[in-house]
């Protein structure tokens, strides 16, 4: 985890607005100098990775390098669409991602007593009403952008009424749908939020921490300032789409007998490309089995990308690289993956694995005997030290680094040619094995005793290195291949424009599982969650699944691949 330095500002944080306005708020002694803010997520689907770039980040950093706290807290007011799963992800997610909130855990259900008076104060002030109005004739009297809406028929209801009725609401009178309770605010307004928003409906849906106490629940736009009021919360960060709601937000905090007044300012989402991150979406990939479930590697959930191998510090330090505008950005993957890319190279070890294995002979060197090579821990980290791999008559290569009749730049083995294999010698392939069909199936090669490390006592040199692992110690796994779970860019943008469903671009070839994979036996014992860089094949981190005599790997990223770009150009 990235450090603070002597300011309390992780090192990589790009300079942004809102860090500048806090810290004039903080010089001006506005809120008493305080710093106080919160991440609010709803408990009604997991975590997406522009969660963890930006907002999660964000209310973080700026409580940490302010001197102040921040808040983790579940705007639990929709019982019908959360789940405790939820509830437990995203406890694990803010975790893993190196955040804590020691004792500030919070929920809005916490405050469902207090809100509910704050609403009976409301009436009582003549600013809120009982609304009989069905959703849909609610939204047919709300107008548009361009036309005021007509006020409720129910809109002037005396006080006691209103009180009355909102009364047997609370206590289980009606059904769903029946009534609501809206602020009476101006049906004018050329702010949409502002005409007459419903505060609160009748759900007669257990809760997941109050259970069946309420059948009534506060929308989130009345639940929410006023949670951030009760918490004491200085600065609520908001992302763009909040920004209609701010004179809401503030009217319910100017309106209500609050204790402290928090102020809303906006910022911009982060997207990803070849990827959906709108719970929505994501919940309809699960439900339709599409992939298997939220964490699985392909999805955009910070779970999956958990699962996938990719580090906590990568997400944290590519979302303060990309600082904050007041507009919405979309990352391209390559990004991402590059910031994956520079955290694993520094901390994850090096292993030989073979996915697709071709066996290999060598002729001249003893049966039944093992001799065993250095190989370096991690070249980033010197103090990572080496390992033992040991070398053996019978070894596996890919099978792909072996061509019969190899084309003109192809620099690996080939019948009577010499490559290196990495930390231990050189070897030539002699002749070629195959079966009945034709298939290559071993090679007989023969090594250089001389050339122990990889380099001839005569100073000649090889075009190629390969890794390999020995046959007799290899341990097999299963390994898993992800490509993008889409082959668009943009999945939503290209579904509306061609008039199809999003489902219609999901990548058919975004996950390949290889079986009869061969790994060092370093990797014997490699526990859930860690990651490695497989030589010459990429990233890749043991999957949940994985346990000791079944291991499974996940890969998190490619390498770059020389060979395949001279296959591009022909």
């Amino acid at each position: 985890m990235s450090e603070p330095n002597d300011a309390g500002r992780p090192p990589e944080a790009a300079e942004h607005f809102v860090r500048e306005l806090i810290a004039a708020d903080v010089a001006a002694g506005k809120h008493g100098g305080r710093v106080v803010t919160r991440f609010p997520p709803e408990p009604n689907g997991y975590l997406h990775i522009g969660h963890g770039l930006r907002p999660i980040v964000l209310n973080f950093d700026m409580a940490r390098e302010f001197g102040g706290h921040c808040n983790l807290r579940f705007d639990d007011t929709n019982p019908a669409a959360e789940e405790v799963e939820y509830v437990e992800a995203i406890l694990d997610d803010v975790r893993w991602l190196g955040f804590g909130w020691e004792d500030r855990l919070y929920y809005a259900s916490d405050y469902f007593d207090q809100l509910y008076l704050w609403a009976e104060e409301l009436v009582q002030k003549g600013l809120a009403y009982v609304c009989d109005l069905s959703s849909d004739e609610i939204r047919e009297y709300q107008g548009t952008l361009t036309e005021p809406g007509r006020p409720s028929p129910y809109r002037d209801r005396s006080v006691a009424e209103n009180l009355e009725l909102l009364r047997q609401m609370k206590a289980g009178a009606f059904d769903p749908g029946a009534r609501v309770l809206r602020a009476k605010i101006d049906m004018a307004s050329s702010v949409l939020p502002m005409r007459d928003p419903v505060l609160y409906r009748i759900v007669k849906a257990s809760h997941h921490r109050t259970g069946d106490r309420w059948c009534i629940y506060p929308m989130y736009d009345f639940a929410h300032p006023l949670s951030d009021a009760i918490e004491g919360v200085t600065h609520s960060l908001c992302s763009l789409e909040f920004t209609d709601h701010r004179p809401l937000y503030d009217w319910c905090i100017a309106n209500c007998s609050v204790p402290h007044h928090p102020e809303q300012t906006e910022f911009g989402r982060v997207g990803l490309t070849y990827t959906v991150m709108s719970k929505r979406w994501m919940k309809r990939l699960v439900e339709d089995g599409r992939v298997r479930g939220w964490d699985d590697p392909r999805m955009a959930t910070i779970a999956a990308q958990r699962r996938r191998g990719v580090p906590a510090a990568a997400f944290r330090n590519l979302g303060r690289e990309l600082g904050l505008t007041r507009r919405n950005i979309t990352v391209e993957l390559a990004r991402y993956e590059h910031a994956i890319r520079t955290e694993l190279n520094r901390t994850a070890p090096r292993v030989m694995a073979v996915l697709n294995p071709l066996r290999v002979v060598i002729e001249n060197f003893p049966e039944n005997e093992t001799i065993e090579f250095d190989a370096v821990n991690n070249p980033e980290d010197p103090s990572a030290g080496t390992r033992k791999v040991p070398f053996s008559r019978v070894l596996w290569i890919e099978r792909d680094d072996f061509l019969e009749d190899p084309p003109k730049k192809f620099f690996r083995l080939a019948p009577g040619r010499e490559v290196r294999l990495r930390y231990a010698c050189l070897v030539k392939c002699e002749s070629v094995v195959k079966d009945a069909a034709g298939e290559i199936v071993e090679l007989r090669c023969t090594w250089d005793p001389e050339s122990r490390g990889g380099n001839a006592p005569d100073g000649r040199k090889v075009q190629a290195t390969l890794h390999w692992v020995s046959a007799p110690h290899a341990i097999p796994a299963e390994v898993r291949l992800y490509e993008t779970l889409f082959t668009v860019e943009d999945p939503m943008a290209e579904a509306e424009a061609r008039g199809v469903d999003y489902t219609e671009f999901l990548n058919p070839a975004s996950e390949t599982v290889l079986r009869d994979c061969r790994v060092e036996p370093s990797l014997a014992a490699a526990e859930p969650g860690t990651a490695f860089q497989f030589e010459r094949l990429g990233y890749f981190a043991v999957d949940p699944e994985s346990k000791p005599g079944a291991l499974v790997f996940n890969r998190t990223v490619t390498l770059r691949d020389e060979w395949a770009k001279v296959q591009k150009r022909g």
